[in-house]
Protein backbone atom coordinates (compact mmCIF):
# COMPACT_ATOMS: atom_id res chain seq x y z
CA UNK A 1 0.00 0.00 0.00
CA UNK A 2 1.12 3.20 -1.05
CA UNK A 3 2.29 5.77 1.98
CA UNK A 4 -0.98 8.34 1.80
CA UNK A 5 1.37 11.25 2.32
CA UNK A 6 2.86 11.27 -0.40
CA UNK A 7 0.59 10.21 -4.05
CA UNK A 8 1.93 10.74 -7.38
CA UNK A 9 4.72 13.24 -6.10
CA UNK A 10 2.58 14.82 -4.53
CA UNK A 11 3.03 15.87 -0.62
CA UNK A 12 -0.67 16.20 1.56
CA UNK A 13 -1.38 19.44 3.35
CA UNK A 14 -4.50 20.56 5.30
CA UNK A 15 -5.41 23.86 3.94
CA UNK A 16 -6.97 26.49 6.48
CA UNK A 17 -8.19 29.76 6.28
CA UNK A 18 -7.13 32.91 7.46
CA UNK A 19 -9.36 36.44 6.82
CA UNK A 20 -9.32 36.30 3.07
CA UNK A 21 -6.21 34.12 2.30
CA UNK A 22 -5.40 30.39 2.56
CA UNK A 23 -2.91 28.73 4.19
CA UNK A 24 -1.72 25.01 4.25
CA UNK A 25 0.25 22.87 6.79
CA UNK A 26 1.55 19.36 6.32
CA UNK A 27 -0.71 16.63 6.80
CA UNK A 28 1.46 14.63 9.24
CA UNK A 29 2.04 17.64 11.21
CA UNK A 30 -1.75 17.62 12.54
CA UNK A 31 -2.75 15.71 15.33
CA UNK A 32 -6.71 16.80 15.38
CA UNK A 33 -8.64 19.41 14.21
CA UNK A 34 -10.69 20.82 17.11
CA UNK A 35 -13.86 22.76 17.60
CA UNK A 36 -12.97 26.18 18.92
CA UNK A 37 -13.49 25.52 22.98
CA UNK A 38 -12.70 27.97 26.08
CA UNK A 39 -9.12 28.45 26.98
CA UNK A 40 -7.32 29.01 29.98
CA UNK A 41 -5.23 32.15 29.73
CA UNK A 42 -1.63 32.62 30.81
CA UNK A 43 -0.81 36.16 32.30
CA UNK A 44 1.70 38.05 30.94
CA UNK A 45 1.40 36.20 27.58
CA UNK A 46 1.86 37.94 23.78
CA UNK A 47 -1.53 38.67 22.37
CA UNK A 48 -1.75 36.31 19.86
CA UNK A 49 -1.00 33.76 22.57
CA UNK A 50 -4.90 32.47 23.51
CA UNK A 51 -4.16 29.94 26.09
CA UNK A 52 -4.26 26.40 27.58
CA UNK A 53 -6.82 23.91 26.07
CA UNK A 54 -7.12 20.47 27.62
CA UNK A 55 -6.30 17.49 25.14
CA UNK A 56 -6.80 14.09 26.24
CA UNK A 57 -5.37 14.84 29.91
CA UNK A 58 -2.59 17.40 27.97
CA UNK A 59 -2.54 21.23 28.39
CA UNK A 60 -1.91 22.49 25.26
CA UNK A 61 -0.81 26.01 24.23
CA UNK A 62 -2.99 27.57 21.59
CA UNK A 63 -1.81 30.53 19.13
CA UNK A 64 -4.38 32.43 17.33
CA UNK A 65 -2.89 32.53 14.02
CA UNK A 66 -4.87 36.00 13.10
CA UNK A 67 -2.98 37.96 15.23
CA UNK A 68 0.42 35.85 15.21
CA UNK A 69 0.13 37.23 11.01
CA UNK A 70 -0.50 40.66 12.45
CA UNK A 71 -4.08 40.66 11.37
CA UNK A 72 -6.81 42.42 13.43
CA UNK A 73 -8.70 39.69 15.87
CA UNK A 74 -11.97 38.70 14.85
CA UNK A 75 -15.26 37.44 16.25
CA UNK A 76 -15.12 33.45 16.71
CA UNK A 77 -17.59 31.77 14.30
CA UNK A 78 -19.32 28.26 13.48
CA UNK A 79 -16.22 27.33 10.94
CA UNK A 80 -13.34 28.43 13.93
CA UNK A 81 -10.81 25.65 14.20
CA UNK A 82 -7.77 24.77 16.15
CA UNK A 83 -5.55 22.82 14.61
CA UNK A 84 -3.24 20.80 17.29
CA UNK A 85 -0.08 20.24 15.71
CA UNK A 86 3.50 18.17 16.83
CA UNK A 87 6.36 19.83 15.01
CA UNK A 88 10.03 20.04 15.42
CA UNK A 89 11.14 23.42 16.50
CA UNK A 90 14.08 24.61 17.86
CA UNK A 91 15.69 21.02 18.13
CA UNK A 92 12.37 19.64 20.52
CA UNK A 93 9.06 18.13 19.47
CA UNK A 94 6.08 20.86 20.39
CA UNK A 95 2.37 19.95 20.48
CA UNK A 96 0.25 23.53 19.66
CA UNK A 97 -2.87 24.47 18.68
CA UNK A 98 -3.49 26.70 16.28
CA UNK A 99 -6.77 28.69 15.57
CA UNK A 100 -7.51 29.29 11.90
CA UNK A 101 -11.11 30.89 10.51
CA UNK A 102 -11.72 27.85 9.18
CA UNK A 103 -10.45 24.29 8.07
CA UNK A 104 -10.95 23.33 3.83
CA UNK A 105 -9.62 20.09 3.14
CA UNK A 106 -6.43 17.92 2.59
CA UNK A 107 -5.31 18.32 -0.80
CA UNK A 108 -1.88 17.34 -2.29
CA UNK A 109 0.95 19.64 -3.70
CA UNK A 110 3.70 18.83 -5.57
CA UNK A 111 6.45 20.57 -3.29
CA UNK A 112 8.47 20.78 -6.68
CA UNK A 113 6.09 23.28 -8.43
CA UNK A 114 6.02 25.95 -5.57
CA UNK A 115 6.80 29.38 -5.77
CA UNK A 116 9.41 30.84 -3.59
CA UNK A 117 7.43 34.04 -1.24
CA UNK A 118 7.24 37.26 -3.33
CA UNK A 119 9.67 39.75 -3.69
CA UNK A 120 8.39 43.02 -2.88
CA UNK A 121 11.38 44.83 -2.85
CA UNK A 122 11.66 45.69 0.75
CA UNK A 123 12.89 43.03 3.59
CA UNK A 124 9.16 41.76 5.57
CA UNK A 125 9.08 38.88 7.50
CA UNK A 126 8.97 35.93 4.94
CA UNK A 127 10.51 33.19 6.28
CA UNK A 128 7.75 31.19 7.85
CA UNK A 129 6.34 30.64 4.13
CA UNK A 130 7.94 27.47 2.34
CA UNK A 131 6.34 28.47 -0.78
CA UNK A 132 3.06 29.20 -2.44
CA UNK A 133 1.36 26.76 -4.60
CA UNK A 134 -2.49 26.69 -6.11
CA UNK A 135 -5.38 25.73 -4.90
CA UNK A 136 -8.03 26.16 -8.30
CA UNK A 137 -7.68 30.10 -8.50
CA UNK A 138 -6.36 30.52 -6.26
CA UNK A 139 -2.38 31.27 -4.16
CA UNK A 140 -1.92 28.87 -0.66
CA UNK A 141 0.80 29.80 1.16
CA UNK A 142 2.32 26.95 2.88
CA UNK A 143 4.04 27.58 6.58
CA UNK A 144 7.43 26.59 7.25
CA UNK A 145 5.92 25.95 10.82
CA UNK A 146 9.63 26.09 12.35
CA UNK A 147 10.00 29.20 11.11
CA UNK A 148 7.20 30.37 12.20
CA UNK A 149 8.24 30.80 15.95
CA UNK A 150 11.06 32.55 17.02
CA UNK A 151 13.37 31.31 19.23
CA UNK A 152 11.76 33.27 22.57
CA UNK A 153 8.35 32.17 21.59
CA UNK A 154 9.57 28.66 21.77
CA UNK A 155 10.76 29.11 24.95
CA UNK A 156 7.39 30.38 26.45
CA UNK A 157 5.50 27.97 24.49
CA UNK A 158 7.37 24.53 25.47
CA UNK A 159 7.59 22.20 27.73
CA UNK A 160 8.58 23.67 31.35
CA UNK A 161 7.60 27.51 30.42
CA UNK A 162 4.18 27.53 32.10
CA UNK A 163 4.36 27.45 36.10
CA UNK A 164 6.01 24.40 37.48
CA UNK A 165 5.86 23.67 41.13
CA UNK A 166 8.79 24.07 43.59
CA UNK A 167 10.11 21.00 44.19
CA UNK A 168 12.01 22.29 47.16
CA UNK A 169 9.18 23.57 48.78
CA UNK A 170 6.75 20.75 50.64
CA UNK A 171 3.08 22.03 50.32
CA UNK A 172 2.33 20.32 53.57
CA UNK A 173 4.25 23.01 55.30
CA UNK A 174 2.71 25.28 53.52
CA UNK A 175 -0.12 27.87 55.72
CA UNK A 176 -3.14 30.05 54.17
CA UNK A 177 -1.32 33.57 53.33
CA UNK A 178 2.16 32.18 53.43
CA UNK A 179 2.50 32.03 49.22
Amino acid sequence: MADPKHVSGETQFVTLGIDREIFAVPVEAVVEILDIRPMFRIPETPAYFAGLIDVRGRGVPVIDLRLKLGLTATTVTENTRILVLDIAVGGRQLVLGLIADKVFEVMGLDVGQLEAPPDIGVAWRSEYIRGIGRRGNDFVILFNLPKLFSTEEVALLGPGSFAQADTSVDPANLSPGSV
